[in-house]
């Protein structure tokens, strides 16, 4: 199997019309691309004031913008957290739900596991290392086509992180613990050494291998089109605090 590899970054807006630009037009492409500047994305389901300390986000500058994926609210660390995404028929993914996310995030957990740590899928949607997540995901499928995307947090600023999102306080204490702090890891923590964008993408590009040949690749002209009209749909208020 061929894929099509894009190295595309942009800011919040730019990423997620991006990503939503590749489900419409459903061309198998893995894509690996940061959040250029820091930015909080929501699931499509949430309720933005509960999800995201918008008052520290204001204050912060940091913009919020909702996903097409479902999901929790993500900070996205410009200069710790590497996303990828993954584009195509559903045909070539394990039937179902839980099955194609299982498949996908094992990419993440090779990832991870290229630098000596123990990484394993977690619950519906993690990768873990000691109990500790340090990537999530989210899925959407339209008209046959699957998106998945999810981070990989190498070096972000978990403090920073905890101050902007809000975790419901029942998804804590299922898990005995009262802070997202106690929650999450980065790849640098638990190497103890500070790990670059570029050391993981080169990670990356190996741990998601199992899917097939990458060839490195652009977006057409028409998908271009498509990302302009919808970094509209991204940047506007009615889409992102809908809920």
């Amino acid at each position: 199997m061929r894929w099509r590899l894009l190295l595309e970054s942009g800011d919040a807006a730019t990423n997620m019309a991006i990503d939503e630009a590749l489900m419409r037009f459903g061309i198998p492409t893995i894509r690996f691309y940061r959040f250029s500047p820091s930015s909080v994305t929501i699931g499509y389901f949430q309720r933005v004031s509960s999800a995201v300390n918008l008052e520290e986000a204001m204050k912060g500058g940091v913009r919020v913008v909702r996903r097409i994926t479902g999901g929790g609210s993500v900070y996205h660390d410009e200069r710790g957290e590497l996303t990828y995404s993954i584009v195509a028929p559903v045909e070539l993914f394990p039937k179902g739900f839980a099955e194609s996310m299982r498949y996908v995030c094992e990419g993440v957990v090779r990832t991870v596991r290229a630098f000596g740590l123990d990484a394993e899928f977690s619950g519906v949607n993690d990768v873990v290392v000691a109990g500790r997540k340090l990537s999530g995901s989210a899925q959407a499928r339209e008209q046959g086509i699957l998106l998945q995307h999810g981070t990989i947090m190498y070096a972000t600023d978990l403090e920073k992180l905890a101050s902007l999102l809000i975790a419901p306080k029942e998804k804590l204490s299922d898990k005995g613990i009262s802070s997202i702090l106690e929650r999450v890891t980065t790849v640098s923590r638990e190497l103890g050494r500070s790990v670059s964008f570029d050391e993981v993408l080169e990670a990356a590009l190996e741990g998601f291998s199992f899917l097939g040949e990458f060839q490195e690749g652009e977006l057409s002209e028409e998908e271009w089109r498509l990302v302009d009209m919808l970094v509209e749909k991204y940047s506007s208020d009615s889409w992102n605090f809908r809920r």
